[in-house]
């Protein structure tokens, strides 16, 4: 490879060698899984020392520009892509049944600024509303060689339905990887799902009726809010704070309102980022226990810890099995394979197998079976470490952006892990307002307000995901934001 460097200049080789990679694959003439020299290989035509070739090779890594197949080599990954158009066209008038629908608001989801995001036409807009890891990450060629290996390996027996609890060595599987993180987790207490959102729309329909009440995080994940409202149940919300729900208010709460499932997100809070401390986490179990109330903990990125000391799994702290475990590979992999799980014991296990039947029969088998070879060989953990790196670097990079273009009167949390930072707008300006003119200067986040019990209470408060955006853009689109949050106070003042 003829990489022109410039020895007399000021410009690092490290620099020059990963600003021309960065131009062929942006602009194409390096296309997606073009296997890159070894660094090696690289360091002796340039001349230069390898670890010159190694930190450009490592900067184009976390960028998300390339990546390292284990025993292969390093390969080219897919650009950023650009957002598609909108194509809005009037459909033919809807039959009448569809119109009683329209009308309808038993089913409601949570306020979006998706008006907001089409306001304009943008060339290139940069997108913090994301709600899962970087999907370029995800081998792609390694997890197809593994989907063909299992046709080769199992055949027909991987397409049909299988096991309704799900694959058995993937539950075997997960339950030693849950095991080795404090948890008691037994095979034949493990479900497969398809996602998390099953996970909880199963223990939702199971255990609850139209006009029971859950206790929430207020605030808490917007995809919860949506289904519970979507089955009429009544929604009591807990405040939080740094260290996660305020359970010092719990116990009246319970009095007052005779909850009938508890739902926590304790480890890396959706929207928050912020953990529930141990001593709370022992009290929130006992106050459960106390009044006969179960809890669902949702752990959709526990893995994602980039420092600190892990808080132990409310399941972990459970002795009496009274706590509902759910999790997911979706938002580690790829969100597409849809397969979470959860844990449980005693009579809720068989039963909610069955409603899992109910509603699917059955996860697919062929990606259950592929995942559990991934996991069973180490390169669930591989790609875990490696997103951790890079996601860690990712949040460093926002968080040093908010400090340069912000003012100082934003308020904003640190996450020790996960994919979100939490925002807090100056006093009197609203985030739907700062999303307006931040969509027009090219970037997007989430609104507070689709996190909140009472929308309102979220105007002013953004989440912001840092996950899927290499740390160049992440630097322009908070510069974009703190641009148009200046633009929004200016006319506050008028």
């Amino acid at each position: 490879m003829r990489i022109p460097l410039d020895r007399e200049g000021d410009q690092p080789l490290y620099q020059q060698i990963e600003d021309f990679l960065r131009e062929g694959i942006l602009a194409g003439s390096l296309p997606p899984e073009t296997q890159l020299p070894a660094s090696r290989q690289l360091a002796k035509e340039l001349g230069v020392n390898r670890l010159t070739v190694e930190r450009a090779y490592a900067d184009l890594e976390v960028d998300g520009l390339i990546y390292a197949r284990m025993g292969s080599g390093t390969y080219t990954l897919p650009p950023p892509s650009l957002p598609p158009a909108s194509t809005d066209e009037a459909g033919s008038p809807l039959p009448l049944w569809q119109s009683i629908l329209q009308d309808n608001h038993a089913v409601t989801a949570p306020p979006t600024s998706d008006t907001l995001l089409h306001a304009a036409e943008q060339t290139f807009t940069i997108a913090f509303d994301g709600g899962t890891g970087d999907p370029r990450l995800f081998p792609v060629e390694e997890f197809r060689k593994l989907l063909q290996h299992v046709m080769r390996r199992d055949g027909l027996a991987a397409l049909e339905y299988g096991d309704r609890r799900g694959y058995a060595p993937l539950r075997t599987t997960i339950a030693q990887v849950l095991t080795s993180q404090g948890l008691r987790a037994h095979p034949d207490h493990l479900l497969i799902t398809s996602g998390s959102q099953q996970s909880l729309a199963l223990i939702a329909q199971l255990l609850l009726d139209a006009g029971d009440t859950v206790l929430v995080e207020n605030p808490t994940y917007s995809g919860a809010l949506a289904l519970f409202r979507s089955l009429k149940l009544k929604l009591v919300g807990v405040p939080m704070d740094e260290e996660g729900m305020q359970v010092e208010h719990v116990e009246r709460l319970l009095q007052q309102h005779h909850p009938k499932l508890i739902y926590t997100m304790p480890t890396f809070h959706n929207p928050t980022g912020v953990c529930l401390s141990t001593a709370r986490r022992r009290q929130l179990l006992a106050l459960a226990a106390l009044y006969n109330v179960p809890i669902v903990e949702d752990d959709f990125v526990g893995d994602l810890r980039y420092e600190g000391r892990a808080q132990p799994a409310l399941k972990a702290l459970d002795a009496g099995g009274n706590v509902i475990y759910i999790s997911s590979f979706s938002k580690m992999l790829m969100p597409g394979l849809r397969i979470g799980f959860l844990l449980a014991e005693g009579p809720i296990y068989e039963r909610l197998t069955h409603v899992k039947w109910l509603h699917d029969l059955a996860s697919s088998n062929l990606i259950q079976h592929a995942l559990a070879t991934y996991v069973t060989i180490g390169r669930y953990q591989m790609h875990l470490r490696r997103s951790c790196r890079l996601y860690r670097k990712r949040r460093d990079a926002m968080l040093a952006a908010l400090e340069r273009y912000l003012p100082s009167e934003v308020r904003f949390t640190v996450p020790q892990g996960g994919l979100f930072i939490w925002l807090r707008l100056p006093e009197g300006l609203s985030s739907e307002a700062v999303l307006a003119a931040a969509h027009k200067a090219g970037v997007t986040a989430a609104s507070g307000t689709n996190f909140f019990l009472d929308h309102s209470a979220g105007d002013p408060y953004l989440r912001l995901s840092f996950a899927s955006v290499t740390p160049a853009l992440i630097e322009t689109g908070i510069q974009r934001l703190g641009q148009a949050l200046q633009v929004v106070k200016n006319f506050a003042k008028k």
